[in-house]
């Protein structure tokens, strides 16, 4: 199943409507969108319990669907060529088919919450792309709770279940609130953490469910809370290293592994604990790459602070040199960057109009975000495109990226 490509979400919208007629016969009564997201500032600093700035931006997941009486889930997505068939009671990962982990997951976490639901058929279609450090993954995950949601009601509490919601007399169920919107949050983490392996913090999963148009996220990993800045005058360009990471692979293990290896050497819960002068004092008592995953971690949560507070004072040329030292720590401490990646950063630097530019999301690869002026946006465009060419003899093409609201 390949459909004609198109990053217009009305379009995107019909289009999985008219594929799941197609395969199915029959008109989705369900249809949700989760936008994917763009790591502005706080690289690998969620699951130590950090602050980091993202945004929802205008990529989505969309899922269209519809219950089935027979316990049966029927999974079809426009990205790979078979559909993927299992029963709600029997979730284990196919590994011909390990895109529908996400799917699975969440649906494992549901049931070990108690929550009642059946099976269905889904069409899944996505302008996010994959692999390019837009959290296509967590996209999936939150459509696949919200779909779930609208198919068979459920309300999550921090113990478990709480009273389902109640349609209207239109058949809608009420707005998640943000106490529940946080809940979906930690369920979708958890299934991409236990059913997919992937040990991820929860940065991708509220950036799609908390977005808010024009405004970016600061997200309190440890205290689970959201506040947004506005960001207006600037657009954020996102161009595409083509190096596609697997992050499952260890790579970002490792990573987490040694941050907090020295959290506890340094006997704090989390790097969000430690402060930049106490590290340095005790780098003795860490190893040379433990030392360098904090150092990026601890320097990185201050970056945040920081950035907040210039964005508060409206001074968006300080706010992108942030995004610019992010980038070099993420290079020379973290390690986490690679040749194409600095590359796109070098050249975004040299034209006037980028106020900042980095690696956005887990890194070995993926993409950078670029906050340039919106007026000259177009120019930066046409430069990077060309440069790049000229650089490597590789076409490039940058994509601007709208700040959408969250998942619905």
């Amino acid at each position: 199943m390949t459909p004609r490509q198109t990053t217009n979400p009305a379009e995107a919208e019909a289009l999985v409507r008219d594929l799941f007629r197609k395969r199915f016969g029959v008109t989705p009564p369900h249809l949700v969108r989760a936008p994917g997201r763009l790591e502005v500032l706080g690289n690998h600093t969620d699951y130590n319990e950090g602050l980091v700035m993202a945004a929802a931006v205008d990529r989505f997941i969309f899922l269209a669907a519809e219950p089935r009486t027979d316990g049966r889930v029927e999974l079809v997505s426009t990205a790979f060529p078979e559909p993927e068939r299992f029963r709600v009671d029997e979730l284990r990962s196919n590994p011909a088919a390990r895109w529908a982990d996400y799917v699975k997951g969440v649906l494992a976490q549901l049931r070990r919450r108690g929550a009642p639901f059946g099976g269905f058929n889904a069409v899944i279609h996505g302008t996010v792309p994959a692999g390019a450090g837009m959290s296509s993954s967590a996209a999936l995950e939150v459509a696949t709770a919200l779909a779930v949601r609208r198919m068979y009601p459920f309300s999550l509490s921090d113990t478990g279940l709480a009273a389902p919601p109640q349609r209207d007399a239109r058949g809608a169920l009420p707005a998640l609130t943000p106490g529940e919107r946080m809940h979906l949050a930690r369920l979708c983490r958890a299934a991409e953490n236990e059913f997919v392996g992937m040990p991820c913090g929860i940065l991708d999963q509220v950036s799609s469910l908390f977005g808010r148009a024009w405004h970016v996220l600061t997200i309190d990993c440890r205290f689970l809370t959201v506040e947004t800045l506005p960001l207006t005058g600037e657009a954020l360009v996102v161009c595409d290293s083509g190096v596609r990471h697997a992050l499952v692979a260890g790579q970002y293990a490792e990573l987490r592994h040694n941050c907090e290896s020295a959290a506890r050497k340094l006997g704090a819960q989390a790097l969000r604990s430690v402060e930049l002068a106490d590290l340095k004092a005790q780098r003795g008592r860490l190893s040379e790459r433990e030392f360098e995953c904090a150092y990026h971690v601890v320097s990185e949560i201050a970056r945040v602070v920081a950035a907040e507070r210039a964005l508060r004072e409206g001074d968006h040329a300080q706010f992108g040199q942030y995004l610019f030292q992010s980038h070099e720590s993420s290079r020379d401490f973290l390690r986490n960057s690679t040749a194409e990646l600095d590359l796109l950063v070098e050249l975004a630097r040299a034209h006037p109009a980028c106020l900042g530019a980095r690696l956005t999301g887990g890194g070995f690869g993926g993409a950078t975000i670029n906050l340039v002026r919106h007026h000259e946006v177009e120019d930066f465009v046409e430069y990077m495109a060309r440069e790049h060419e000229r650089r490597t003899g590789r076409g490039l093409r940058p994509q601007v990226c709208q700040i959408v609201d969250g998942a619905e």
